[in-house]
């Protein structure tokens, strides 16, 4: 708690050096830190203490009565419910919290998207053997303060209540208070402490300080749509700018019918969580508190990334290592990493976007964690390290990691970083190198970089939804699950999109589905609608089949096909070309060949292909290599768009064919040690030829013939079709089967059934009617006279 206490302090002694005039108030004051804590008295909370020792209830319903009665048990778990591997807790749960002189009524309901279906713990024992189980206890939480607009919270209740609430004025930690057994004492005391919320700090008159400035107040107007992100994320705030107005604008000219974009689709980060032995032993040498504790930081990101991302956490799997570390976890986070990341390929059989390591240690760096930046959804380079901490703290670590691994930088790292704007500038932003306590934003550039990471063909993973829950069925938890027909979620989500089509996750009348990205007015779309648009030159555009609702699996081409316009080859679901890797890093176009053969055939820090085996010099490129090594340009900017410069430039100038070549080049290394200065794997190096791992090998060495209907050479998915990243065929409008060798054209839009409306008279009609209307008055006139007179007549005769 001591710690807590010093972030608390750091936090508020920084904020408050802003200002000269703030930081002289500050000086003139005996004891500057009674000034911060007077600034918050004088706002009604005189006196008390930033932590206080409390004993929550739970609030349990009275039987028809709308009262509620205090528990002092605040166990959740379900009662006679043993037939269960594993506790099932309540599906809802509230909890009284009185501390800091309020009462705080926690209304809770059970993340559902937290684990997956075929979520799995592994542990081992003393003698390194593995036990593994499939599920886990879920007693993890969402929900917000009764009565508490604006507010949120995410708390876990395996073991005491542990997590964290916002009231719209103080962020609030809640942990139990142990004892020497580890276990929550008999009275069930907690400790709750409070992080002030620092507008109330702000000196009067701070020119530049107000949040509702009149810039900010029209840039954040008009912002988001309502299907942007959820309106009741935990952690989103009315009118919160989480995505800016250019990508909104950008966004809204391409969305067609049936489509939706990057930026409004629900994005689901499937996560593996690694607990190392020094955790283990932090947490008591007790493998179900690990896990327990693991599971409450992933919770409480989830909560982050859903509110200011529109993105999921789904955890997939845990391992602990209680009996030792299965590889070396050292001071150093970059080698940890890539040592971990070794151990992933090598040794986890489980499939996720993203391996985190959970560490005990405290790591010799200025951050908390590290992360391959761009690397999810790949085996090698999807991962990162994160050190101990409590709950919140760690929390905050795991999402800027998972940030590195979504395509964001270190906001200090961006030449404009001056630029980004951050929603919460007195708490501070997620991936700003402040280390303030508890920031819950994200910059406006860290977002920018999110969604151009993704509308670049990165993150490709991240639009496959779980199939379905770990939990028992349950309607309203957004999956289609044993016994329902339609789940469109939670009454606010049915509410936006679903609620007419689904009803107690039953559907309507003649409605065949509630929702999905293939599901129109409760009716599949047709077959070869767009559901999913193409992000760029490798992407493939996934389109309604016609039968269900759901889009199809997200995908991009098999890594070497053809890319813009001939000059790049498709790697990773990205466009790689020489020109383009150096317009980004550093404004230029690729130096000349002869720059290449010059330079990296010599085998210098100005030319090469990469460091040696020894870290101590450089290795010479072989001749039909020299475009795979050192990143050469016709100029370049005084520092790397991205990284930092290490070293010093190459600069050369060779005068060839009365023409003078610039040849210029960098190592811009990022927070991972990634050198963005050598030609990226993929990148054309020749006809036919692609450059992997600094060497330029043939592109059949990438199999492309390997999908159905495929042969050497030229003819692909039976000329119908694009060879997928998973071995498929995707094929082209009118074709279908394995090998797209079967022709099926797409059969034309029917009319929809039913009565057809009133539409007037038409010409026609009008004549029809003129001569149908004659013959009738001509019958009645002739009845009324001739025929008339005739059967009266026959009437006379007959009765005389």
């Amino acid at each position: 708690m001591l710690a807590v206490r010093c972030l608390v302090f750091a936090a508020v002694s920084a904020r408050f050096s802003v200002t000269e005039g703030w930081s002289s108030a500050v000086n003139d004051r005996d004891g500057g830190t009674s000034w911060e804590w007077d600034a918050v008295e004088e706002h009604g909370d005189r006196g008390q203490a930033v932590e206080e020792i409390v004993q929550p209830k739970r609030l349990l319903q009275q039987i028809n009565s709308e009262e509620e009665l205090v528990h002092h048990h605040l166990d959740t778990r379900v009662k006679n419910h043993t037939e269960a591997p594993q506790p099932v807790h309540l599906a809802q749960s509230s909890f009284l919290v009185e501390a800091f002189g309020k009462s705080f009524i926690l209304d809770l309901e059970l993340n559902h998207h937290l684990l997956s279906s075929e979520y799995v713990e592994r542990h081992f024992d003393k003698e390194g053997r593995p036990s593994e189980n499939m599920g886990g206890e879920h007693c993890y939480y969402h929900g917000r303060l009764r009565e508490g607009p604006g507010s949120w919270a995410a708390i876990s209740t395996c073991y005491g209540l542990r997590g964290m609430f916002f009231d719209g004025n103080f962020s609030y930690g809640i942990e139990p208070v142990l004892n020497s057994r580890g276990q929550v004492s008999e009275q069930s005391d907690h400790v709750v402490y409070r992080m002030p919320n620092l507008d109330l700090l702000l000196p009067p008159h701070c020119a530049g300080c107000s949040l509702n400035s009149s810039d900010s107040e029209e840039e954040n107007s008009d912002n988001v749509t309502d299907d942007a992100h959820e309106d009741d994320g935990v952690w989103s705030e009315p009118n919160e700018p989480v995505f800016t107005d250019e990508a909104l604008r950008r966004t809204k000219r391409q969305v067609r019918r049936g489509q939706r974009t990057v930026l409004t689709e629900t994005k689901y980060i499937e996560l593996m969580v690694v607990n190392d032995h020094d955790l283990f032993v932090q947490l008591r040498r007790s493998s179900s508190q690990t896990r327990n504790f693991a599971k409450a930081v992933v919770n409480m990101a989830d909560a982050i990334y859903k509110g200011q991302l529109n993105t999921r956490i789904v955890l997939v799997a845990m391992e602990t290592w209680s009996s030792q570390n299965m590889v070396s976890v050292g001071d150093d986070p970059l080698l940890t990493l890539r040592d971990f990341m070794k151990y992933r390929k090598e040794s986890i059989k489980e499939r996720s976007d993203a391996t985190h390591l959970f560490s005990g240690r405290t790591f010799r760096s200025s951050r908390s964690g590290t992360a391959y930046i761009g690397g999810i959804c790949s085996l090698t380079r999807g991962g990162g390290v994160n050190e101990y901490g409590n709950v919140g703290p760690m929390a905050i670590t795991l999402c800027q990691s998972l940030g590195q691994n979504i395509g964001m930088m270190w906001n200090k790292e961006r030449p404009n970083a001056g630029d980004c704007r951050c929603p919460d500038p007195w708490l501070g932003c997620i991936m700003e190198d402040t280390g303030y306590y508890l920031p819950r934003k994200f910059s406006r550039c860290s977002v920018d970089e999110y969604l151009r990471f993704l509308q670049q063909g990165g993150g490709s993973c991240l639009f496959n939804k779980p199939t379905k829950l770990l939990d028992s069925p349950e309607c309203g938890n957004g999956f289609v699950e044993v016994g329902e027909e339609c789940d469109c979620g939670s009454q606010v989500e049915c509410a936006r999109s679903g609620g007419a089509c689904c009803k107690k996750c039953t559907l309507t009348h003649d409605a065949m589905c509630s929702n999905g990205l293939c599901c129109r007015s409760c009716k599949y779309e047709l077959r070869g609608v767009t559901c999913r648009e193409v992000t760029n030159d490798c992407d493939v555009p996934e389109m309604c089949t016609g039968d269900s609702s759901q889009c199809p699996h997200n995908v991009h081409k098999l890594d070497g096909y053809m890319c813009d316009a001939g000059q790049g080859r498709c790697y990773g679901g990205r466009c790689k070309t020489r020109d383009g890797q150096c317009k980004t890093l550093w404004g230029y176009n690729s130096a000349d060949r002869l720059c290449y053969e010059k330079l990296n055939s010599e085998g210098t820090e100005k030319g090469n292909c990469g460091p040696d085996s020894s870290g101590h010099g450089w290795v010479q490129c072989n001749k039909q290599d020299v475009l795979c090594g050192f990143l050469l340009c016709t100029n370049m900017s005084a520092k790397p768009r991205f990284g930092e410069l290490q070293g010093d430039m190459t600069s050369l100038t060779i005068y060839h064919q009365n023409r003078y070549l610039d040849c210029r080049g960098g190592h811009a290394v990022l927070e991972d040690g990634s050198d963005l200065g050598y030609v990226e794997d993929g990148t054309p190096c020749g006809p036919n030829m692609m450059c992997l791992d600094r060497r330029c090998l043939p592109v059949p060495t990438f199999n492309l013939s390997s999908c159905p209907g495929s042969s050497p050479g030229s003819r692909i998915c039976s000329h119908h079709g694009t060879c997928s990243n998973e071995m498929r065929c995707i094929c082209d409008p009118d074709y279908t089967g394995k090998d797209c060798s079967v022709y099926d054209p797409i059969p034309d839009p029917t009319p929809p059934e039913g009565p057809e409306k009133y539409k007037g008279p038409s010409g026609t009609n009008i004549i029809i009617g003129s001569i149908a209307g004659a013959i009738l008055l001509a019958a009645i006139v002739l009845g009324g006279t001739g025929w008339g007179f005739k059967n009266i007549r026959r009437g006379r005769s007959g009765g005389g």
